[in-house]
């Protein structure tokens, strides 16, 4: 899950972290709001990195 240190629904992000199954990760963008997430590059961005270097690991073939 991503979410910014500045949303006010991060909470939610924390709580469904807590019970998710493995793998799970939260990441959590710095100054970033919930809405910043959506369109502004300097939030997005890391947001897509994370993203896809946990799929990457976790998708992987086998």
């Amino acid at each position: 899950m991503i979410a910014g240190s500045e949303a006010e629904s991060a909470y939610f992000s924390r709580e469904a972290i807590d019970r998710a199954a493995e793998p799970e990760e939260l990441v959590v963008i710095d100054g970033a709001t919930h809405v910043d997430l959506y369109d502004k590059d300097e939030y997005v961005t890391p947001a897509v990195t994370a993203l896809t270097e946990f799929f990457g690991r976790h998708l992987g073939s086998e």
